[in-house]
C-alpha cells in the first residue's frame, strides 16, 4: 500500500513539473488523498469489481492496474492511452479491460452510471461491486442524492466513498452543507454511512472491506466518507491562496498521509530507512520511465477524430 501511495504521489507531482513546462496543458492532484484511494481500491476485486472514478482518484486506477506509462500517455494526450486515445482531459481516467470507466467533466454523473451498473449487475445475478467517488462539492449535486436514492431503494452493490478535502475549489464546507458529516445522509437514502480518518490508509481499507462484504453479500450500498486535505490547490489552473492561509497548509502538511504511514511503519518494523530509500528509487524509475515513453509516443491522427466516439452498429442476420 506504502508502494502505491508513494507511486501516485511522484507521478503527480512529476505532472505538475510537466505543466509548468508548458508540456501539458492541465493537471488535477491527488496529493493529500493518496491513503483513503489506496485503502479503497486494496479491497476491491481486480478485473471483476467496477471502479468510477473521479478525476483525484490516481491512486485508485494504479491500485486497480493501471500502469505509469499508461497514466503519463493520458497525461500527454497520447494515441495510445486507454482512457480515450487522448481525446478526454487529464485525470479523466478509463480503462475497459480493468473496468474503469470514465467520467464526464460534468462532476458526479459518475455516481449514476454506478447505480446503473451496480443495478445491471442485480438483475444478472452478479456479486460484482461498484466503486464510485467524489469531493464533498460533488455531494451537493443532484446526481449524487439520485444515485444513493437509487441504491437504497434496490440495495443495490454501489460504494459510495466521498473524499471530503473541505473545499469545493474555492469554497469551504462549512458554505456547502449545515452539517458536519456527508455521510449523516446516508440514513436517509437507507444505508450505513460511514466517516473514517482519509490519512490512514488501513482504517480506510477496514470500513471498505466491510462495505465490499455488505455489497457481495445482496445487503446493498454503504456510503464512505474520507477526511482528507488536498495539498495543492484545485487544479493547475487554480490558486488557493486567495481563499486559504499557507499557515493552514503548512499545518495540513505536516499531516501528509504519505509522511505518516512511513512513519507509522517504522514504528512497526516493517519497514526502515533503507528500504524506504530503495522504494523511492524504484519508484523515481518507474516515473522516469513513463514520462520518457510517454513523451516520445504520438499524438491522435487527424484522420481519427471521429473514432471512439460512437458505438458500432451491430452485425444483422
Amino acid at each position: 500500500m506504502y508502494r502505491t501511495m508513494l507511486l501516485a504521489r511522484r507521478l503527480d507531482e512529476r505532472q505538475w513539473v510537466m505543466n509548468r513546462m508548458g508540456k501539458a496543458p492541465f493537471v488535477i492532484s491527488c496529493q493529500g488523498h493518496e491513503a483513503a484511494q489506496v485503502g479503497c481500491a486494496w479491497a476491491l476485486e481486480r478485473g471483476k469489481d467496477f471502479t468510477l472514478p473521479y478525476y483525484r482518484d490516481l491512486g485508485v486506477v494504479l491500485t486497480m492496474g493501471m500502469t505509469p506509462r499508461e497514466v503519463m500517455l493520458d497525461f500527454f494526450g497520447r494515441a495510445e492511452g486507454p482512457s480515450s486515445g487522448g481525446r478526454q482531459m487529464p485525470g479523466h481516467y478509463s480503462h475497459p479491460k480493468l473496468r474503469i470507466v470514465s467520467q464526464s467533466s460534468t462532476v458526479a454523473v459518475q455516481a449514476v452510471h454506478a447505480a446503473g451498473i451496480g443495478y445491471a449487475a442485480r438483475l444478472r445475478g452478479e456479486d460484482t461491486v461498484v466503486y464510485t467517488s467524489f469531493g464533498e462539492g460533488s455531494a451537493q449535486q443532484g446526481d449524487v442524492h439520485e444515485a444513493m436514492n437509487w441504491a437504497g431503494i434496490y440495495k443495490l452493490p454501489v460504494i459510495f466513498v466521498c473524499q471530503n478535502n473541505k473545499y469545493a475549489i474555492s469554497v469551504s464546507a462549512s458554505k456547502q452543507m449545515a452539517i458536519e458529516n456527508v455521510a449523516d445522509r446516508a440514513a436517509g437514502y437507507g444505508f450505513p454511512g460511514v466517516t473514517v480518518d482519509g490519512r490512514d490508509p488501513i482504517a480506510v481499507y477496514a470500513v471498505m472491506k466491510r462495505a465490499v462484504e455488505r455489497a457481495r453479500a445482496g445487503e446493498g450500498a454503504t456510503f464512505i466518507e474520507a477526511k482528507v486535505y488536498r495539498l495543492t490547490p484545485h487544479s493547475s489552473d487554480d490558486d488557493d491562496r486567495s481563499y486559504r492561509s499557507r499557515e493552514e497548509v503548512e499545518a495540513e502538511r505536516k499531516r501528509d498521509p504519505l509522511l505518516l504511514f512511513a512513519d507509522r511503519l517504522k514504528r512497526e518494523g516493517i519497514l526502515d530507512d533503507a528500504r524506504l530509500a530503495e522504494l523511492e528509487e524504484a519508484v523515481k524509475k518507474e516515473v522516469d520511465d513513463a514520462t520518457a515513453y510517454a513523451e516520445k509516443a504520438a499524438d491522435p491522427r487527424p484522420e481519427d477524430l471521429y473514432a471512439r466516439l460512437y458505438a458500432s452498429e451491430p452485425a444483422i442476420g
